[in-house]
Protein backbone atom coordinates (compact mmCIF):
# COMPACT_ATOMS: atom_id res chain seq x y z
CA UNK A 1 0.00 0.00 0.00
CA UNK A 2 1.00 3.81 -0.49
CA UNK A 3 2.07 5.12 3.00
CA UNK A 4 0.81 8.64 4.02
CA UNK A 5 2.01 10.67 6.72
CA UNK A 6 -0.68 11.95 9.05
CA UNK A 7 0.26 14.53 11.22
CA UNK A 8 -2.38 15.06 14.52
CA UNK A 9 -3.04 15.09 18.02
CA UNK A 10 -2.96 12.85 20.52
CA UNK A 11 -4.48 11.10 23.66
CA UNK A 12 -8.33 10.24 24.42
CA UNK A 13 -10.11 13.15 22.98
CA UNK A 14 -8.23 12.85 19.61
CA UNK A 15 -9.40 8.79 19.74
CA UNK A 16 -12.99 10.02 20.81
CA UNK A 17 -13.42 12.36 18.04
CA UNK A 18 -10.74 11.44 14.78
CA UNK A 19 -10.17 7.73 15.79
CA UNK A 20 -12.38 6.47 13.00
CA UNK A 21 -10.37 9.09 10.49
CA UNK A 22 -7.04 6.64 10.85
CA UNK A 23 -8.86 3.52 11.32
CA UNK A 24 -10.32 4.75 7.69
CA UNK A 25 -6.92 5.83 5.99
CA UNK A 26 -5.51 2.63 7.30
CA UNK A 27 -7.49 0.32 5.46
CA UNK A 28 -6.18 1.86 2.35
CA UNK A 29 -2.37 3.34 3.01
CA UNK A 30 0.16 2.35 5.45
CA UNK A 31 0.42 5.29 8.05
CA UNK A 32 3.34 7.18 9.22
CA UNK A 33 3.00 9.65 12.13
CA UNK A 34 3.72 12.74 13.63
CA UNK A 35 2.28 13.38 16.93
CA UNK A 36 3.31 15.86 19.53
CA UNK A 37 3.52 12.82 22.63
CA UNK A 38 4.19 9.20 22.28
CA UNK A 39 1.36 7.52 20.54
CA UNK A 40 -1.38 5.06 22.53
CA UNK A 41 -4.47 4.32 20.74
CA UNK A 42 -2.59 5.18 17.07
CA UNK A 43 -0.28 1.98 16.77
CA UNK A 44 -2.84 -0.46 16.00
CA UNK A 45 -3.00 1.89 12.41
CA UNK A 46 0.90 2.83 12.01
CA UNK A 47 3.68 1.53 10.69
CA UNK A 48 6.50 4.35 12.31
CA UNK A 49 6.12 7.50 13.88
CA UNK A 50 7.74 10.60 14.93
CA UNK A 51 7.22 12.64 18.20
CA UNK A 52 7.42 16.56 17.68
CA UNK A 53 5.35 19.72 18.38
CA UNK A 54 3.52 20.81 14.88
CA UNK A 55 3.72 24.22 16.49
CA UNK A 56 7.34 24.15 16.42
CA UNK A 57 8.15 24.31 12.58
CA UNK A 58 11.92 23.30 12.56
CA UNK A 59 11.24 20.29 14.65
CA UNK A 60 7.96 19.42 12.22
CA UNK A 61 10.48 19.44 9.25
CA UNK A 62 12.74 17.38 10.96
CA UNK A 63 10.36 14.84 12.21
CA UNK A 64 8.85 15.21 8.48
CA UNK A 65 12.20 14.37 6.56
CA UNK A 66 13.07 11.86 9.07
CA UNK A 67 10.05 9.47 8.14
CA UNK A 68 10.52 10.55 4.37
CA UNK A 69 14.05 9.44 5.11
CA UNK A 70 12.42 5.72 6.06
CA UNK A 71 10.11 5.53 3.74
CA UNK A 72 8.41 6.53 0.38
CA UNK A 73 5.87 8.79 1.27
CA UNK A 74 3.21 9.79 -0.94
CA UNK A 75 1.25 12.36 0.40
CA UNK A 76 0.89 14.49 3.89
CA UNK A 77 -2.56 15.32 5.82
CA UNK A 78 -3.55 16.22 8.64
CA UNK A 79 -7.19 16.63 10.32
CA UNK A 80 -6.83 19.04 12.84
CA UNK A 81 -7.32 22.62 12.61
CA UNK A 82 -4.59 23.84 14.37
CA UNK A 83 -2.24 22.39 11.93
CA UNK A 84 -3.31 22.93 8.73
CA UNK A 85 -1.05 25.80 7.82
CA UNK A 86 2.32 23.91 9.27
CA UNK A 87 1.10 20.90 7.36
CA UNK A 88 0.85 22.61 4.12
CA UNK A 89 4.66 23.93 5.01
CA UNK A 90 5.56 20.80 5.56
CA UNK A 91 4.43 19.19 2.52
CA UNK A 92 5.91 21.73 0.17
CA UNK A 93 9.02 21.09 1.97
CA UNK A 94 8.76 17.54 1.04
CA UNK A 95 7.72 17.72 -2.21
CA UNK A 96 4.37 16.30 -1.42
CA UNK A 97 0.76 17.27 -3.24
CA UNK A 98 -0.54 20.37 -1.39
CA UNK A 99 -2.82 23.76 -1.72
CA UNK A 100 -0.27 25.44 -0.28
CA UNK A 101 0.97 27.39 2.72
CA UNK A 102 -0.62 30.99 1.40
CA UNK A 103 -3.94 28.96 0.41
CA UNK A 104 -4.23 27.18 4.07
CA UNK A 105 -3.17 30.60 5.85
CA UNK A 106 -6.24 32.34 4.17
CA UNK A 107 -8.57 29.14 4.94
CA UNK A 108 -7.49 29.93 8.80
CA UNK A 109 -7.76 33.50 8.82
CA UNK A 110 -11.36 34.51 8.78
CA UNK A 111 -10.41 38.68 7.88
CA UNK A 112 -8.75 37.48 4.74
CA UNK A 113 -11.31 34.83 4.43
CA UNK A 114 -14.13 37.70 4.02
CA UNK A 115 -12.05 39.47 1.58
CA UNK A 116 -11.31 36.95 -0.52
CA UNK A 117 -15.08 36.38 -0.73
CA UNK A 118 -16.03 40.17 -1.46
CA UNK A 119 -13.20 39.97 -4.35
CA UNK A 120 -14.69 36.82 -6.10
CA UNK A 121 -18.52 37.46 -5.16
CA UNK A 122 -19.40 35.07 -2.39
CA UNK A 123 -22.36 36.17 -0.59
CA UNK A 124 -20.66 36.10 2.96
CA UNK A 125 -21.18 38.71 6.22
CA UNK A 126 -19.63 42.32 6.20
CA UNK A 127 -16.52 42.46 8.67
CA UNK A 128 -14.85 44.73 10.18
CA UNK A 129 -11.11 44.08 12.27
CA UNK A 130 -11.03 45.65 15.59
CA UNK A 131 -7.78 45.51 17.67
CA UNK A 132 -9.04 47.78 20.27
CA UNK A 133 -12.85 48.19 22.22
CA UNK A 134 -12.94 52.07 20.59
CA UNK A 135 -12.46 50.02 17.13
CA UNK A 136 -14.84 47.21 17.85
CA UNK A 137 -17.48 50.02 18.92
CA UNK A 138 -16.70 52.24 15.58
CA UNK A 139 -17.31 48.79 13.42
CA UNK A 140 -20.56 47.88 15.20
CA UNK A 141 -22.04 51.07 14.49
CA UNK A 142 -21.15 51.05 10.78
CA UNK A 143 -22.43 47.16 10.20
CA UNK A 144 -24.84 47.95 12.34
CA UNK A 145 -26.42 45.86 15.41
CA UNK A 146 -27.11 42.96 16.41
CA UNK A 147 -23.22 41.96 15.80
CA UNK A 148 -21.10 38.61 16.22
CA UNK A 149 -17.81 38.99 17.82
CA UNK A 150 -15.33 36.37 17.00
CA UNK A 151 -11.58 35.82 16.90
CA UNK A 152 -9.99 36.00 13.68
CA UNK A 153 -8.24 32.43 13.40
CA UNK A 154 -9.88 29.93 16.04
CA UNK A 155 -12.41 27.07 15.57
CA UNK A 156 -14.87 25.34 17.30
CA UNK A 157 -17.16 28.68 18.50
CA UNK A 158 -14.25 29.59 20.77
CA UNK A 159 -14.58 33.43 21.77
CA UNK A 160 -17.94 33.95 19.34
CA UNK A 161 -20.49 35.67 20.55
CA UNK A 162 -23.38 37.36 19.69
CA UNK A 163 -23.83 41.13 20.83
CA UNK A 164 -27.28 42.66 20.55
CA UNK A 165 -26.44 46.01 22.00
CA UNK A 166 -24.14 48.62 22.62
CA UNK A 167 -24.19 48.29 26.29
CA UNK A 168 -23.63 44.51 25.96
CA UNK A 169 -20.16 45.01 23.83
CA UNK A 170 -17.85 45.53 26.26
CA UNK A 171 -18.11 42.40 28.00
CA UNK A 172 -18.92 40.30 24.71
CA UNK A 173 -15.39 42.42 22.88
CA UNK A 174 -13.34 41.34 26.30
CA UNK A 175 -14.77 37.19 25.92
CA UNK A 176 -13.97 37.39 22.15
CA UNK A 177 -10.55 38.90 22.93
CA UNK A 178 -9.59 36.34 25.49
CA UNK A 179 -10.46 33.61 22.46
CA UNK A 180 -8.55 35.35 20.10
CA UNK A 181 -5.28 35.59 22.22
CA UNK A 182 -4.23 31.74 21.55
CA UNK A 183 -4.97 32.73 17.37
CA UNK A 184 -2.15 31.19 15.34
CA UNK A 185 -2.37 33.17 12.49
CA UNK A 186 -3.98 36.04 14.19
CA UNK A 187 -5.21 37.75 17.09
CA UNK A 188 -7.05 40.08 16.29
CA UNK A 189 -11.15 40.36 17.07
CA UNK A 190 -13.56 40.09 13.98
CA UNK A 191 -16.68 42.54 14.20
CA UNK A 192 -19.16 40.99 11.79
CA UNK A 193 -22.66 41.29 10.79
CA UNK A 194 -24.92 38.60 12.44
CA UNK A 195 -26.36 36.35 10.03
CA UNK A 196 -30.39 35.18 11.29
CA UNK A 197 -31.30 31.79 9.65
CA UNK A 198 -30.73 28.21 9.50
CA UNK A 199 -27.01 27.34 9.84
CA UNK A 200 -25.60 24.16 8.04
CA UNK A 201 -22.32 22.97 6.56
CA UNK A 202 -21.69 21.42 3.24
CA UNK A 203 -19.31 18.72 3.49
CA UNK A 204 -17.14 18.72 0.40
CA UNK A 205 -14.19 16.99 -1.47
CA UNK A 206 -11.79 19.32 -4.17
CA UNK A 207 -9.34 17.13 -6.04
CA UNK A 208 -7.70 19.32 -8.52
CA UNK A 209 -9.48 22.16 -8.75
CA UNK A 210 -12.75 20.39 -8.74
CA UNK A 211 -15.36 20.35 -5.91
CA UNK A 212 -17.93 18.01 -4.82
CA UNK A 213 -20.43 18.36 -2.63
CA UNK A 214 -21.29 15.42 -0.79
CA UNK A 215 -23.42 15.84 2.10
CA UNK A 216 -25.43 18.76 4.44
CA UNK A 217 -25.18 18.51 7.77
CA UNK A 218 -28.00 20.54 9.98
CA UNK A 219 -26.77 22.27 12.99
CA UNK A 220 -28.81 22.92 16.20
CA UNK A 221 -26.99 25.65 18.33
CA UNK A 222 -27.13 26.32 22.06
CA UNK A 223 -28.59 29.14 23.57
CA UNK A 224 -27.69 32.78 22.61
CA UNK A 225 -25.76 34.80 23.25
CA UNK A 226 -23.27 31.83 22.47
CA UNK A 227 -22.95 29.54 19.36
CA UNK A 228 -21.96 26.18 20.60
CA UNK A 229 -23.16 23.62 17.89
CA UNK A 230 -25.09 20.80 20.48
CA UNK A 231 -26.28 18.31 17.47
CA UNK A 232 -25.93 17.41 13.85
CA UNK A 233 -27.55 15.55 11.07
CA UNK A 234 -26.81 14.46 7.70
CA UNK A 235 -29.49 13.03 5.54
CA UNK A 236 -28.37 11.75 2.32
CA UNK A 237 -31.52 12.69 0.49
CA UNK A 238 -31.76 16.93 2.12
CA UNK A 239 -32.83 18.86 -0.79
CA UNK A 240 -30.95 21.44 0.23
CA UNK A 241 -27.44 20.07 -0.87
CA UNK A 242 -28.48 21.39 -4.52
CA UNK A 243 -28.96 24.90 -3.30
CA UNK A 244 -25.83 24.84 -0.98
CA UNK A 245 -23.38 23.09 -3.05
CA UNK A 246 -22.46 26.03 -5.67
CA UNK A 247 -21.69 28.70 -3.05
CA UNK A 248 -19.80 26.36 -1.06
CA UNK A 249 -17.60 25.56 -4.33
CA UNK A 250 -17.52 29.29 -5.19
CA UNK A 251 -15.71 29.63 -1.65
CA UNK A 252 -13.49 26.83 -1.98
CA UNK A 253 -12.28 28.46 -5.43
CA UNK A 254 -12.19 31.85 -3.83
CA UNK A 255 -9.68 30.49 -1.08
CA UNK A 256 -7.85 29.07 -3.72
CA UNK A 257 -8.27 25.58 -2.39
CA UNK A 258 -7.32 22.41 -5.25
CA UNK A 259 -7.12 19.39 -2.86
CA UNK A 260 -8.31 18.08 -0.10
CA UNK A 261 -11.76 17.88 2.29
CA UNK A 262 -13.65 20.92 3.24
CA UNK A 263 -16.14 21.57 5.82
CA UNK A 264 -17.82 25.19 4.72
CA UNK A 265 -19.94 26.60 7.22
CA UNK A 266 -23.05 28.91 6.21
CA UNK A 267 -26.80 30.11 7.21
CA UNK A 268 -29.86 30.77 5.19
CA UNK A 269 -30.87 34.00 5.52
CA UNK A 270 -34.29 34.40 3.96
CA UNK A 271 -33.88 31.25 2.38
CA UNK A 272 -30.35 31.91 0.67
CA UNK A 273 -26.89 30.77 1.87
CA UNK A 274 -24.65 33.26 3.20
CA UNK A 275 -21.17 32.07 4.13
CA UNK A 276 -19.84 31.96 7.94
CA UNK A 277 -16.43 30.40 7.18
CA UNK A 278 -14.76 27.64 5.35
CA UNK A 279 -12.88 24.99 7.55
CA UNK A 280 -10.02 23.02 5.02
CA UNK A 281 -10.77 20.10 6.69
CA UNK A 282 -13.18 17.18 8.07
CA UNK A 283 -15.88 18.56 10.25
CA UNK A 284 -15.19 18.34 13.55
CA UNK A 285 -17.95 16.37 16.44
CA UNK A 286 -17.66 13.14 14.08
CA UNK A 287 -19.28 14.86 11.21
CA UNK A 288 -17.49 12.55 8.64
CA UNK A 289 -18.38 9.69 10.58
CA UNK A 290 -22.30 11.05 10.02
CA UNK A 291 -21.85 11.25 6.49
CA UNK A 292 -20.60 7.90 6.03
CA UNK A 293 -23.45 6.59 8.16
CA UNK A 294 -25.94 8.63 5.90
CA UNK A 295 -24.07 8.46 2.47
CA UNK A 296 -21.07 5.33 2.77
CA UNK A 297 -18.65 8.26 1.36
CA UNK A 298 -15.30 7.74 3.41
CA UNK A 299 -14.24 11.60 3.61
CA UNK A 300 -11.12 10.49 5.72
CA UNK A 301 -10.39 8.37 3.00
CA UNK A 302 -11.14 11.50 0.58
CA UNK A 303 -8.72 13.58 2.34
CA UNK A 304 -5.89 10.92 2.08
CA UNK A 305 -6.89 10.07 -1.71
CA UNK A 306 -6.54 14.04 -2.45
CA UNK A 307 -3.51 14.29 -0.59
CA UNK A 308 -2.25 11.88 -2.61
CA UNK A 309 -3.16 13.16 -6.09
CA UNK A 310 -5.45 9.93 -6.05
CA UNK A 311 -9.08 10.02 -7.48
CA UNK A 312 -11.14 9.49 -4.77
CA UNK A 313 -14.13 7.56 -4.60
CA UNK A 314 -17.19 9.79 -3.74
CA UNK A 315 -19.48 6.88 -4.64
CA UNK A 316 -22.59 6.92 -2.69
CA UNK A 317 -23.18 3.23 -1.75
CA UNK A 318 -25.74 4.32 1.50
CA UNK A 319 -28.93 6.22 1.23
CA UNK A 320 -29.95 7.09 5.19
CA UNK A 321 -29.43 9.43 7.72
CA UNK A 322 -27.76 10.14 10.94
CA UNK A 323 -27.57 11.80 13.93
CA UNK A 324 -25.59 12.89 16.63
CA UNK A 325 -25.74 15.19 20.11
CA UNK A 326 -23.39 16.47 22.13
CA UNK A 327 -23.85 15.97 25.85
CA UNK A 328 -23.78 18.45 28.31
CA UNK A 329 -25.17 19.02 32.30
CA UNK A 330 -27.91 21.31 32.93
CA UNK A 331 -25.56 23.34 35.10
CA UNK A 332 -21.96 23.57 35.82
CA UNK A 333 -20.43 21.81 38.92
CA UNK A 334 -19.47 18.27 39.61
CA UNK A 335 -20.38 15.35 37.54
CA UNK A 336 -21.98 12.53 40.13
CA UNK A 337 -23.62 10.85 38.06
CA UNK A 338 -22.78 9.52 34.02
CA UNK A 339 -25.15 6.36 33.01
CA UNK A 340 -27.72 5.23 29.85
CA UNK A 341 -29.46 1.71 30.80
CA UNK A 342 -27.78 -1.01 29.70
CA UNK A 343 -30.87 -3.02 28.50
CA UNK A 344 -32.25 0.06 26.53
CA UNK A 345 -29.00 0.78 24.77
CA UNK A 346 -28.98 -3.33 23.90
CA UNK A 347 -32.68 -2.82 22.74
CA UNK A 348 -31.89 -0.06 20.28
CA UNK A 349 -29.80 -1.01 17.20
CA UNK A 350 -30.18 1.92 15.62
CA UNK A 351 -27.99 3.73 18.52
CA UNK A 352 -24.24 3.42 16.51
CA UNK A 353 -22.29 4.55 19.65
CA UNK A 354 -22.50 6.73 22.75
CA UNK A 355 -18.98 7.44 24.60
CA UNK A 356 -18.84 9.18 27.60
CA UNK A 357 -15.62 11.72 27.85
CA UNK A 358 -16.05 12.61 31.32
CA UNK A 359 -16.42 10.59 34.71
CA UNK A 360 -17.94 10.96 38.11
CA UNK A 361 -16.17 13.90 40.12
CA UNK A 362 -15.06 15.95 37.15
CA UNK A 363 -15.84 19.53 37.18
CA UNK A 364 -18.17 20.75 33.90
CA UNK A 365 -17.88 24.03 33.15
CA UNK A 366 -20.62 25.73 31.13
CA UNK A 367 -20.17 29.43 29.53
CA UNK A 368 -19.35 32.40 30.39
CA UNK A 369 -16.81 30.82 32.61
CA UNK A 370 -16.26 27.83 30.50
CA UNK A 371 -16.62 26.49 27.44
CA UNK A 372 -17.72 23.81 24.92
CA UNK A 373 -14.93 21.55 25.67
CA UNK A 374 -15.11 22.02 29.56
CA UNK A 375 -18.57 21.50 29.42
CA UNK A 376 -19.41 18.40 27.50
CA UNK A 377 -19.76 15.45 28.79
CA UNK A 378 -19.81 13.43 25.30
CA UNK A 379 -21.94 12.34 22.59
CA UNK A 380 -24.31 10.06 21.40
CA UNK A 381 -25.03 8.90 17.46
CA UNK A 382 -28.22 7.56 16.09
CA UNK A 383 -29.02 6.57 12.54
CA UNK A 384 -32.58 5.71 10.72
CA UNK A 385 -34.18 6.32 6.78
CA UNK A 386 -34.41 10.01 7.74
CA UNK A 387 -32.47 12.93 9.75
CA UNK A 388 -36.18 13.79 12.02
CA UNK A 389 -36.29 9.94 12.47
CA UNK A 390 -32.73 10.20 13.48
CA UNK A 391 -32.79 13.17 15.54
CA UNK A 392 -35.96 12.02 17.67
CA UNK A 393 -34.21 8.62 18.60
CA UNK A 394 -31.17 10.71 19.67
CA UNK A 395 -33.40 12.76 21.86
CA UNK A 396 -35.02 9.76 22.44
CA UNK A 397 -31.75 8.39 24.04
CA UNK A 398 -30.71 12.22 25.70
CA UNK A 399 -33.85 11.67 27.87
CA UNK A 400 -33.27 8.34 28.94
CA UNK A 401 -29.55 9.69 30.06
CA UNK A 402 -28.81 10.73 33.54
CA UNK A 403 -26.00 13.44 33.51
CA UNK A 404 -27.18 15.38 37.23
CA UNK A 405 -23.94 18.25 38.45
CA UNK A 406 -23.81 19.46 42.38
CA UNK A 407 -23.40 23.15 41.30
CA UNK A 408 -20.82 24.90 42.73
CA UNK A 409 -19.97 27.41 41.10
CA UNK A 410 -21.66 30.94 42.07
CA UNK A 411 -23.95 31.84 39.64
CA UNK A 412 -24.12 28.77 37.76
CA UNK A 413 -27.05 28.44 34.92
CA UNK A 414 -28.04 26.34 32.85
CA UNK A 415 -27.78 27.63 28.91
CA UNK A 416 -29.45 25.30 27.45
CA UNK A 417 -33.17 24.78 28.18
CA UNK A 418 -35.02 24.21 25.23
CA UNK A 419 -32.70 23.21 23.17
CA UNK A 420 -32.27 19.52 24.61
Amino acid sequence: MPTILVVATTGPEAQDYRGYCLAAVAQRYDIVLITPAEPTWEREFIIDFEIADPDDAQALVDAGQALAGRHDLAGVVTWTEWYLVQTARLARCLGLPSSGPKVMEGARNKAVARSLFARHGVPSAASMTARSLLEAALAADTIGYPIVLKPASRAASIGVIRVDRVEELPDGFAFAAAGARDGIESIEVLVEEYLDGPEVSVECVTHRGHTTAVAVTRKTLGAPPFFEEIAHSVDAADPLLDQVAPVAAAAIKALGITDGVSHVEMRLVNGRPRLIEVNARIGGDMIGHLVQLATGVDLARAAADTACGQTPDLARTRHSAAAIRLLYPNTSGTLTRCHLDDDFAADAPWLDQITFQRTVGDTVTLPPDGDMFSARVGFLITTAATAPEAEERARTVQERLDLPTEPHIPGARSVRTGHA
